[in-house]
């Protein structure tokens, strides 16, 4: 029996994995978040399968369907939103199945901040200009921030930031990268990035709150600030350069070969 946590992705039902969509058609058994997991998911899931939405669930009720299925020799497909890798509260989890020695393995999935960046058409990463993205959230009543993981902090290295569970909070967000990325630097923010309903709002950090105070949005959305976001006039990356040497493109070689078949031609 094998307790298998697989990150359903950011809400489009199609962008599950490949692997992940296998083990849930495999499993007898599947543990699903059911307040964000798409429920088209569990279309994938034997018809068979006992589904437990776990939105209701204590840690403690949780452990207990893993220890049920582990007695009974069952495998459990546990689905999770977004990627297993941050915020998942996976660790957690994995903590007691090593208690009791019940193994498990971890599929990823599609990161919300990648659907997000999907939906706004822009690549995250720009030649000399934003090369870091910084992947944070704020305090919030689930887990506090550790101490010097704060937004000022991040904000100082002037790299784009990704911040998520934080639309309740965008009045701070303002008030604390304002000072350090001024107020006329871009920002979008995504809500429910890859669901029918998907929408964007782009703006600046001075314009945000009024832009948000239009077209209120109450949660799941990830709040991007960054000078990458906008930029358009940036120097062309090497990578594809006629000049760029590296292993898998031998120019001087190639175009020494096709010039000696053009002199036989």
């Amino acid at each position: 029996m094998t307790v298998h946590f697989i990150g359903a992705g950011p809400g489009a039902a199609d962008l599950i994995t490949l692997r992940g969509r296998d083990i849930l058609a495999r499993s007898p058994i599947c543990l699903y978040a059911g307040s964000i997991v798409p429920p088209e998911l569990l279309a994938h899931c034997p018809p068979e399968a006992r589904l437990v939405d776990t939105a209701p669930l204590s840690l403690d009720e949780i452990e207990a369907e893993y220890l049920a299925a582990h007695a009974a020799g069952q495998d459990v497909a546990r689905l999770h939103s977004g990627d297993l890798s941050v915020w998942s509260a996976v660790a957690e989890q994995i903590r007691r199945l090593d208690r009791h020695g019940i193994p498990y393995t971890l599929t990823p999935g599609v990161p919300s901040f990648a659907a997000a960046a999907a939906a706004l058409g822009r690549e995250l990463t720009i030649p000399a200009v934003a090369q870091s993205l910084v992947l944070t959230r704020i305090s919030g009543r689930a887990s506090p921030m550790p101490p010097g993981e704060t937004l000022a902090a991040f904000g100082a290295t002037g790299a784009t930031l990704a911040i998520h569970l934080a639309i309740h909070a965008l009045g701070r967000v303002v008030a604390e990268l304002t000072p350090l990325y001024g107020a006329d630097c871009p920002v979008a923010i995504v809500v429910r990035a890859s669901w029918p309903d998907e929408r964007v709002l782009r703006a600046t950090l001075g314009t945000i709150e009024a832009e948000v105070a239009r077209e209120p949005i109450e949660r799941t959305a990830m709040i991007f600030v960054g000078r990458g976001l906008t930029s358009d006039d940036f120097r062309e990356s090497a990578l594809y350069s006629p000049d760029y040497q590296r292993r898998f493109r031998d120019r001087d070689d190639r175009y020494s070969r096709d010039g000696q078949n053009e002199g036989r031609a």
